[in-house]
């Protein structure tokens, strides 16, 4: 039976004026009727928000922490309901889902901790009989917009530092993406936060432009495409604080002092957990010219063994894609780089006994080319194209020479090599001999065209606050 969701709004549940149906992307099922909402609802859960900061503002931070820390604790003990949701509703496989519901149990716990080590400073004056207090307080209300690749986890960590700092939230999830989002905020309403702190409004347009462009917030915090946080930025009719983490592209530079087969697994996890589908996904390799043939062979090995099917299955590696116009971007690269000269070391193809689900043959494409669309634009696929290079200083050039600007990978056991290429590519996050480029206690943002602002630790916390200079004399 075709579950109804509803959004959460004022600490009820209300039903949305119009709905459409979520589908479940590895056999095209309909899984639940959502709400479409419009700008009225969107106006009625920032009207909600507004009204709760009036007090949660000044509620005291160790409070603030227990309701965190409260629903983390429901989230952990609703994990494989959560999970199940994630997979239902976006394709990656239940093993995926449930590291990510753990994942943001601990942001939870995280953010509960930060908020009571909120601390301010003392400010000497030059002239006697003042003191300056500096302190810090929270921006205000806040609305999020939140991709599906990972439902849960990217509300987590926009919610999880808003409330902590004091503020209040909306979040507007991706239409792709509703189902785990209830099932929060479920969580949510068990725990007892009190009603306006957080909101949910689900829905396509216009329920984004109209949250994007609400002059009743006071910040905007977006995960998504380059292309829609342009336009979203566009939108923001005042002077306010925003954070943006946007399209990734990512490359990764193998050397000839690299670990090669280290390297691989690394491509080979990276390249293809979530099918590709992950702002930090490896998307464009640089292997020096003297081992690249070694490094494909064992890439190819590795993701040839790959499994694929529907996520809920035990066993299977990469699961489905989450649209159907995601599908099409895949094909449309692959097709392009085998015209300009590409050979296809696995993969290439859609999973045509599969169908109607969207799922797609892991690939590797070598032999690239810069001109290449895999190797420029982000395929956002289960897909990465190969390239060698000579110098370091070409392999350093070809990274940077796109507007993202989010991660970048490095294999090498050089000393020097690790520290010159960790000061000359210009991205937010550089990981080397691993491919996790985030952990929750330390900053995560992009620059160029991946945006700007950072999530994760204190530094997340702060992007939820503002100072104040208060100077008394006495």
């Amino acid at each position: 039976m075709t579950k109804t969701l509803h959004n959460y709004v004022d600490g009820k549940w209300v039903p949305g004026e119009s709905t459409f149906e979520a589908r479940n992307p590895a056999d095209d099922q309909i899984i639940a009727a959502v709400p479409d909402s419009n700008a009225s609802e969107v106006d009625a859960a920032v009207t909600a928000a507004r009204a709760a900061f009036a007090e949660w503002r000044y509620v005291n931070p160790t409070v603030r922490a227990r309701h965190l820390h409260a629903i983390g604790d429901r989230v952990k003990a609703r994990e494989r309901e959560l999970a199940e949701a994630i997979t239902a509703e976006m394709g990656k496989t239940i093993g995926e889902a449930t590291g990510e519901v753990d994942k943001l149990a601990t942001a939870f716990h995280f953010y509960a901790e930060e908020a009571t080590r909120v601390h301010g400073e003392v400010i000497p004056n030059d002239t006697d009989g003042f003191t300056s207090l500096v302190v810090r307080e929270p921006v205000g209300v806040v609305g999020a917009i939140t991709p599906w690749n990972y439902p849960l986890e990217l509300i987590g960590w926009k919610l999880c530092a808003a409330v902590a700092a004091g503020c209040t939230i909306v979040v507007k999830p991706s239409p792709y993406a509703s189902l785990s989002p209830a099932v929060l905020f479920s969580c949510i309403d068990e725990a007892g936060l009190p009603p306006g702190v957080a909101n949910l409004v689900s829905g396509d347009d216009p329920a984004g432009p109209a949250l994007a462009g609400h002059p009743g917030l006071d910040k905007l915090a977006f995960t998504g495409s380059t292309a829609t946080g342009a336009k979203i930025a566009q939108r923001v009719p005042a002077a306010r604080p925003l954070t943006m983490e946007l399209g990734g592209s990512c490359p990764m530079i193998v050397t000839d002092r690299a670990d090669i087969e280290a390297a691989a697994a690394g491509a080979a996890r990276r390249g293809f957990r979530n099918a590709g589908q992950i702002c930090i996904a490896i998307n464009r390799i640089y292997v020096q010219a003297s081992v690249c043939d070694e490094f494909v062979a064992r890439l190819t090995e590795q993701v040839a063994a790959l499994t694929v099917g529907d996520g809920m299955d035990t066993g299977i590696d990469v699961g489905a894609m989450a649209t159907r116009a995601g599908l099409e971007v895949v094909d449309r690269h692959v097709r392009d780089a085998v015209e300009r000269g590409a050979t296809v070391a696995t993969g290439g193809h859609r999973v045509d006994e599969l169908a109607p689900g969207n799922f797609y043959q892991p690939t590797v494409l070598a032999g690239c080319t810069p001109e290449m669309l895999v190797m420029h634009e982000e395929s956002f696929g289960p897909v990465v194209g190969i390239m060698p290079f000579g110098e370091l200083t070409d392999a350093v050039e070809l990274a940077n020479g796109t507007e993202a600007g989010l991660a970048v990978y490095v294999y090498t056991l050089d000393l020097h090599e690790t520290h010159e290429l960790g000061r000359l590519l210009d991205f937010g996050n550089v990981a080397v001999n691993n491919v996790d480029a985030g952990i929750m206690n330390a900053p995560y943002g992009g620059r160029k065209g991946s945006g700007f602002g950072v999530e994760h630790g204190r530094a997340g916390l702060e992007g939820y606050l503002q100072y104040k200079h208060l100077r008394i004399r006495y």
